[in-house]
């Protein structure tokens, strides 16, 4: 795993994302503006419905006005610390005008609560859509879980969740398959990094609980998906993730040219583009 071996400021530059990426204040600022055009121009959007009691948990539903429409539900990144679903719903649009119902949901961040509870927050948001996303016309049943960054990290574990511990009326196969774009996959290399080690606090014992490559391979399949132009250690986490489960579980470990750690999100809301693709294709299967 890159990152093992080097110093503190070089594990910590492999990690900065926003220092690898100056313009990030101005990607953040395009996506939040397009998120708000998507929830002012799709009709039936509905914000901030709650998924559990803190004020973190809450998701927007952007519905399709097809019946039977697959649900794209989509985490954001952030390290787990920051970002929000108000600045992620521009990945909304192509999805619903391609026929699926997208939802977005918030987590409480980092360090108010911990990573593990932010994934169990997780499956509170899923539980909520298998249970209420069939009153927007959608089906339940088919579900693709998509996450960014720390949100792919949350997707894979959502994959690899054991959701008879969850609810006793949810399916054991709930998630079925999984996208991740720059996914976190092995957390002892973060639990290093300087810059997050305040906010995430990760203990010893926390790092193989709630790595996904740590994790026995799920039944389901997760597509891996990083930039070209990321750190060796985002390489390195998504070629870990696909030595871990092997390529049945994990048969699409791509890196895509030309791509940033943020650039890469975009490929969801552009035509024809592999992500893009990939996602159109796995909604059409689940």
């Amino acid at each position: 795993m890159a990152g093992d071996g080097i110093n503190q400021a070089a594990l910590d530059a492999l990690y900065d994302n926003r220092a690898r990426v100056p313009e990030h204040g101005q990607i953040f600022e395009r996506w939040a503006g397009a998120s708000a055009r998507a929830r002012e121009r799709l009709p039936g959007v509905q914000v901030d419905l709650a998924y559990g009691p803190t004020a973190g948990q809450r998701l927007d539903v952007f519905p399709c006005d097809e019946d039977g429409a697959p649900v794209l539900f989509f985490i954001h990144g952030g390290w787990w610390r920051s970002l929000d679903k108000s600045q992620h719903g521009f990945v909304a649009p192509a999805f619903v005008q391609g026929g699926a119902t997208v939802v977005v949901p918030n987590y409480d961040l980092c360090p108010a609560v911990s990573i593990g509870e932010i994934a169990q927050q997780m499956t509170r948001a899923l539980a909520w859509t298998w249970r209420e996303i069939g009153r927007f016309g959608a089906d339940r049943r088919r579900l693709l879980v998509v996450g960014h960054s720390a949100g792919a990290h949350l997707a894979a574990m959502m994959l690899a969740c054991d959701w008879a511990h969850v609810g006793a009326d949810l399916p054991t196969d709930l998630v079925r398959r999984s996208v991740g774009l720059s996914g976190v996959y092995d957390l002892e290399p973060v639990s290093r990094v300087g810059f997050l080690r305040d906010d995430l606090r990760l203990a010893a014992a926390d790092v193989p609980r709630w790595s996904p490559a740590s994790f026995p391979a799920p039944r389901g399949r997760h597509a891996a998906f990083v930039g070209g132009d990321e750190s060796t250690a985002f390489l390195a986490q998504n070629a870990a993730l696909a030595r871990a489960w092997g390529p049945r579980a994990v048969p699409v470990c791509e890196t895509l040219p030309g791509l940033n750690h943020f650039t890469i999100v975009d490929e969801l809301a552009e035509p024809g583009t592999r992500a893009q693709s990939l996602v159109f294709e796995w909604l059409d299967e689940v």
